[in-house]
């Protein structure tokens, strides 16, 4: 026991000489979790608050197209600025001076009209109930193009939700005027026959677990992301530290004394471990009494923070166990630390800190499942967003465990092979 307590000592202290590291490990990823959950909160409440300038081209003047005109004002979402020339208005999209131009045809309204007409006629004519005086006609039908420009650089999800909006606007208005139609048809424009009003309508609804509703916001994504990711990020210093001990001889030395690699490693593995539930508690911190000085929202915790915390151990001996084997492995520390450095962000971005899992190829998503923090991250929101219990996270973190185990005794094996006389 006093083996293991000395190699505690002696990591500690090696830790501990190092103030520029320990900074490193302990602020940057504050800042890091600050920058970036500033960059997003202030991102969306932007996107919220401003509103987009769009121009519209109406060579209808009818009233199809004042309804779409009134449905985009009444979005909140953008300010119109209105256009005479086709031409001027895909110009301007295309040097982008406006993200997107709406181009209603002419005489989109009256061709709607007849076009309704005629086909409320021959449904009608079917049942013996139209007029003696009309005469339904055959007649060529010729589809009308609402023409939207959008600039090159416009991403794919405002161009969708851009074109569902107007498509529910035009599917509404031709609705009602099928309705008119058949009123007027019918001799009954002055009766309501037809309720326009839409008899399936969409409610959001958060999902509540113990009759407490769940509202997630930006804090509670981004700090349990990037804990992990400072967790992980250990690997560096560790890997280092490792290398640093081979190419320095301290191996060496202590191979002369009665102590196993396992309990060096275990001394490693306890002191790092510390570092982690250190680096993890200061983001809640952060999370609870900073974030809400600086605008962001705070986040909740309530009785989470045992198996919070299991989850940061679990997650924290993963990363350490990936550590040991990168410093075994590695010769030099040119070798360790640029590789362990961009290994994490690889782990990072296909785990779903950087991008959402759901929001990948597919074989991304295949590949993710691999991934260790992956693994963290899902059962770290399990525990903040879901509030679910220790069953419902015990395999992320069995997982966890046994990639832990797996690279140590790995590290340990090549260490043993590698120096078997």
């Amino acid at each position: 026991m006093h083996k293991l307590v000395a190699s505690i000592y002696k990591e500690a202290l090696l830790l501990t000489r190092d103030i520029g590291g320990i900074a490193i490990l302990f602020i940057m990823p504050l800042v890091l979790v600050i920058t970036i959950t500033l960059i997003q909160d202030s991102t969306f409440k932007t996107v919220s608050a401003s509103k987009i300038p769009v121009v519209f081209v109406d060579k209808d003047n009818g009233e199809v197209s004042q309804y779409i005109f009134n449905g985009l004002l009444a979005s909140n979402s953008f300010e119109i600025i209105k256009k005479t020339s086709e031409e001027e208005a895909a110009t301007l999209v295309l040097k982008g001076d406006y993200q997107l131009a709406v181009v209603i045809p002419e005489d989109l309204s009256v061709d709607l009209q007849k076009e309704i007409s005629n086909n409320v006629e021959n449904v009608l004519s079917k049942f013996g109930l139209e007029s003696d005086t009309v005469k339904t006609e055959s007649k060529i039908k010729i589809e009308k193009e609402v023409k939207l420009y959008f600039d090159p650089a416009t991403q794919g999800t405002f161009k969708s939700a851009v074109i569902n909006g107007i498509e529910k606007m035009v599917s509404q208005i031709e609705t009602q005027s099928i309705y008119k139609a058949f009123q007027s048809q019918l001799g009954e424009e002055d009766t309501l026959i037809f309720d326009t009003k839409s008899f399936i309508t969409f409610k959001e609804i958060n999902p509540s677990n113990r009759n407490q509703e769940i509202k997630p916001n930006v804090s509670q994504h981004n700090v349990p992301a990037w804990a992990l990711f400072a967790i992980f990020f250990i690997i560096v210093p560790l890997s280092i530290n490792i290398v640093k001990e081979k190419n320095q001889g301290t191996f060496v030395r202590l191979q002369t004394q009665p102590v196993s690699y396992f309990t060096l490693l275990a001394g490693k593995t306890i002191v790092y471990l510390g570092v982690c539930l250190i680096q993890f508690t200061l983001m809640l911190l952060i999370g609870i009494y900073v974030f809400p000085y600086i605008g962001l929202p705070k986040i909740t915790i309530f009785e989470r923070l045992p198996l919070l915390y299991l989850v940061a151990v679990f997650a924290g001996l993963a990363a350490i166990g990936l550590g040991i084997l990168l410093g075994t492995l590695a010769k030099t520390q040119e070798q360790s630390a640029p590789f362990g450095a961009t290994f994490v962000v690889i782990l990072a971005a296909l785990g779903g800190v950087w991008v959402p899992v759901f929001a990948m190829p597919k074989g991304m998503q295949a590949l993710s499942n691999i991934s260790p923090m992956n693994w963290g991250l899902r059962a770290f929101y399990d525990v903040f967003l879901r509030k679910t219990s220790f069953f419902e996270v015990l395999p992320e973190i069995t997982m966890l465990f046994l990639f832990f185990v797996v690279t140590s005794a790995i590290a340990i094996f090549y260490y043993k092979k590698k120096n078997a006389i």
